[in-house]
C-alpha cells in the first residue's frame, strides 16, 4: 500500500531529491513557503503540494488538516526545512538568528505538534528529522545554526520514548555537508567537492520507509565532512 509522506522544504535541495525517490512507490506532498517553486517542483516530481511556512503554526494546521481531508491517512513526515547561518556570534543578523531558529527548530516542532494526533489515532507513523552533524557538535562560529540543531538532537530523543507507545517512531538523522544550495543562498560559497550527495541521505530514508516497524531506527549518521 502506497504511504502518504510529508516533506518539508521539498522545493529544492535534499528535501526535492528525497521527493524524486519516494514518490515512485508513495503519495508525496511537498511543503514551502514560495508557491512559485512548489508548482515547478511538484510537476517535475509528480507530486503533490501545499504551500506551508513551518515557522508559522497557522499555516501548518492549516495544511496538515487539508492533507488528512483528502488522504484519511499521513504514515510519515520528513522535517526536512532549513537555514543557514554562520560567523561570530555578535556579527550575526538579529532577524536572521530569528528565521533560523523559527524554521530549524521552532518548524520541526511545529509540524510533528501538528502530525501527531492523527497519528496516534492510526495507531502508527513516523517521524524522520533532517538534523545534522551540527547537532552533535560545537564548532565557533556556528553558534546560532548549531544551537538551533542541538535543539533537535534533544526534542528528537525526547520524542523518541514518548511516542514508542503509540507505535510512531521518530527517527533523527544527522548528515554531514551535503551538496546543496543553502549556502549559496545566504551569499556563502563553499567547496562542495567533499560533501555527501543528497540521494545518499535519499536512499536511507527509501530503507528506512521498507520496513513496516516505525520504531526501527532511532538514529542515523551519515559521513561526516568537516565544513
Amino acid at each position: 500500500m502506497k504511504k502518504v509522506i510529508v516533506i518539508s522544504g521539498g522545493s529544492d535541495g535534499l528535501g526535492k531529491t528525497i521527493a524524486k525517490r519516494l514518490s515512485y512507490k508513495n503519495t508525496v506532498i511537498i511543503l514551502s513557503p514560495t508557491k512559485q517553486k512548489l508548482e515547478k517542483a511538484a510537476k517535475e516530481i509528480g507530486c503533490e503540494f501545499e504551500v506551508c511556512d513551518v515557522s508559522e503554526y497557522s499555516q501548518v494546521e492549516k495544511a496538515i488538516e487539508a492533507i488528512i481531508k483528502k488522504h484519511k491517512r499521513i504514515d510519515c513526515v520528513i522535517n526536512n526545512a532549513g537555514l543557514w547561518i554562520q560567523g561570530e556570534l555578535d556579527e550575526n543578523n538579529p532577524d536572521d538568528i530569528k528565521k533560523v531558529i523559527e524554521v530549524n527548530t521552532t518548524g520541526v516542532i511545529f509540524l510533528s505538534k501538528a502530525i501527531i494526533p492523527q497519528m496516534k489515532k492510526q495507531k502508527n507513523g513516523l517521524i524522520i528529522n533532517i538534523d545534522s552533524y551540527a547537532g552533535l557538535v560545537a564548532k565557533a562560529e556556528r553558534t546560532v545554526y548549531n544551537a538551533s540543531k542541538w535543539a533537535i538532537t534533544g526534542f528528537s530523543k525526547s520524542l523518541q520514548p514518548e511516542l514508542a507507545k503509540y507505535n510512531i517512531g521518530v527517527t533523527c538523522i544527522y548528515p554531514g555537508m551535503m551538496v546543496t544550495e543553502m549556502f549559496e543562498k545566504m551569499g556563502i560559497h563553499k567547496d562542495m567537492k567533499k560533501g555527501v550527495e543528497t540521494d545518499e541521505v535519499a536512499k536511507t530514508i527509501e530503507f528506512i520507509l521498507s520496513f513496516d516497524n516505525p520504531v526501527l531506527f532511532p538514529d542515523i549518521g551519515i559521513k561526516h565532512i568537516e565544513n
